[in-house]
């Protein structure tokens, strides 16, 4: 679990300092299930290298609010993606767990795959081509 904090923290840190520059469609992605409101929901999006490894090729962030909350990434060129998202309720910038090791803010990736452990970019993976894109993420 310690690997998971620090990688979310990583994610965290990208949300401050990532850019993409290339022109390409426009990927929504709409948050469903945001559970209150307060803190920071913070979305990044990622290939297969940068996945819970270092900074998000782009990063976006909303005041969070109960219900459904939507980011939009723009200029994103066709290729294989992932998209990681966390509501930073204390806004520390970083994911808090419990003492088993449990995250205690939530969170969610695109194809909602929430198994044991940290989630994989084979499970979270999408695919962007010419066309804009829309995708809802549950936490």
């Amino acid at each position: 679990m310690k690997t998971l904090a620090v990688l979310f923290s990583a994610f965290l840190f990208a949300h401050l300092v990532s850019a993409q520059e290339s022109q390409g469609v426009r990927v929504d992605v709409t948050i469903e299930n945001v559970l209150q409101d307060g803190g920071t929901i913070v979305a990044a999006l990622h290939t297969a290298e940068t996945f819970m490894k270092q900074q998000a090729i782009s990063t976006a962030s909303v005041e969070g609010k109960q219900g459904a909350v939507t980011f939009t990434f723009t200029n994103v060129v066709p290729g294989t993606y992932a998209v990681m998202a966390m509501h930073d309720l204390n806004d520390n910038n970083r994911m808090d767990f419990d003492s088993s090791g449990m995250p205690e803010e939530s969170y969610g990736v695109s194809g909602n795959e929430m198994l044991m452990g940290p989630p994989t970019f084979e499970g979270a993976k999408f695919e962007v081509g010419d066309n804009d894109l829309s995708l809802h993420i549950r936490f």
